[in-house]
């Protein structure tokens, strides 16, 4: 039996967070973090529910940018000998908490917004427009500083275009002021808040099911497992391919272990050497353990994935 571990720490060799701007991501996180508490302070006191649904989507761009800030810091800590593949996980266990506390928010909006509907609140269109326009200006900014390392960490890109979507719930809320103020229907206050509502519920759905799909160890999304078991046994020399796992980590890696068995006129490492190279070069996975067996383990009739 034999072992290939290539690559180290278990990352795949794609450490994105490693080349992210702290600097950047702490500035924007700043930025949004003290509107957000603004937008909701401006939402009770204007009486806006748009701006409330607003600040909702704010506050995933506040935790995108906390998430991405947290995934520099600590998922470049070392794997130690009680987290053996390191503290990258954290992000996906932060992403998957900011899922569920939206889905509890975007309920409790949808909820108010059609009680508002049947029952319209008046709302003091000057004072949400003051707020929605400084929301734009801030999102503007926080754009402007993590444009310069968006291509560089897929961490500042996805945090970018959190930011960007924001802005775009922002120009939302101004139409609605500018409506309200023109036309006095306040109706239109629920109406931007449902639609803003229903516009991140989709991404948060999206955010939920692939953070679980990591946590309960998943094949990561691009991979085809049986794609790579065909590949696995057409090296020469593999006679069988069984107990195949791949997995993630923080959703940007891969990791594989399988059991090989080898052929009996094949040389056992040679084999082995074959098949590590093979899923380096044409799968690009880095971090792969390879069991070579020259007879049939115990496994085989336990599993075969």
């Amino acid at each position: 039996m034999a072992h290939d571990h290539s690559g180290a720490g278990g990352h795949g060799g794609h450490n994105h967070g490693a080349g992210a701007s702290s600097k950047r991501l702490a500035i924007a996180l700043a930025l949004t973090s003290v509107f957000l508490l603004a937008e909701l302070v401006g939402a009770i006191v204007f009486k806006s529910l748009a701006l409330l649904s607003d600040a909702a989507h704010m506050f995933t761009d506040s935790a995108a940018l906390a998430i991405a800030l947290a995934a520099v810091k600590i998922g470049q800590r070392a794997p130690d000998d009680q987290r053996t593949f390191g503290y990258r996980r954290f992000e996906i266990l932060a992403a998957a908490f900011n899922a569920i506390l939206l889905f509890i928010v975007a309920g409790y909006i949808l909820i108010e917004g059609i009680k508002r509907i049947f029952d319209p609140q008046p709302v003091e269109s000057v004072g949400m427009l003051a707020i929605a326009a400084i929301g734009l200006i801030v999102n503007l900014i926080a754009m402007r500083f993590l444009a310069g390392g968006k291509d560089d960490s897929l961490n500042v890109k996805g945090a970018y275009l959190e930011v960007w979507a924001d802005m775009l719930g922002s120009l939302g809320v101004i139409g609605a002021a500018i409506a309200i103020y023109f036309t006095g229907w306040n109706w239109i206050d629920p109406i931007v808040a449902i639609a803003i509502g229903l516009w991140v519920l989709p991404r948060t759905w999206t955010l939920l099911r692939d953070t679980t799909h990591i946590l309960l160890q998943g094949v990561p999304r691009g991979f085809d497992l049986k794609e790579v078991r065909a590949a696995i046994s057409g090296v020469s020399g593999v006679d069988d391919v069984h107990d195949l796992h791949l997995w993630s980590v923080a959703g940007d890696d891969a990791s594989l272990t399988v059991h090989v068995l080898v052929q009996t006129d094949a040389e056992i490492e040679d084999v082995r050497l074959r098949v590590a190279a093979m899923i380096d070069d044409r799968f690009g996975i880095h971090h792969a353990t390879i069991q070579a067996e020259s007879t049939p383990c115990d496994d085989m009739g336990a599993i075969h994935a």
